[in-house]
């Protein structure tokens, strides 16, 4: 048996699925778009006239952003709350996503980042020791 026959055999086989899903992003606006997409392609040397390749990088790349910030929010949920001392703060149970959520949940997709040692990540940083509201 030649083995090239049998993936070009299987190649024929996915080709109506994947016409058929090629074909619907045509009509799917992503949330990225294709100007965007088509740049850092581009400056990554991919050159591709396919408008329907575009749009799977960016529906793929729309999916990674939307997996990490899910990861994220759970990373925030599962730290430690501050303490509350003022009744109007209790109800106010904002979520704050920090750069330790983010760096902690783009680690499990094996991106590493390092922010500077300066770097403001309280929402209190920088503000007047006597008007925080801490």
């Amino acid at each position: 048996m030649n083995h090239g026959q049998q993936s070009g055999e299987a190649k024929h086989e996915d080709d109506p699925a994947l016409t058929e899903f090629l074909g619907s992003l045509m009509d799917y606006t992503p949330t990225i778009p294709d100007d965007l997409v088509e740049h850092y392609l581009a400056k990554s040397g991919f050159q591709c006239p396919d408008v329907r390749l575009i749009r799977l990088v960016a529906v793929a790349t729309q999916k990674f952003v939307a997996d990490v910030a899910s990861d994220a929010l759970q990373h925030c949920k599962a730290r430690p709350a501050p303490v509350v001392k003022d009744k109007k703060q209790q109800k106010d149970k904002r979520l704050v996503l920090t750069m330790e959520d983010l760096s902690k949940a783009l680690r499990e997709y094996g991106v590493n980042v390092k922010h500077p040692e300066y770097f403001a990540d309280s929402p209190s940083t920088g503000i007047d020791p006597a008007t925080r509201e801490e």
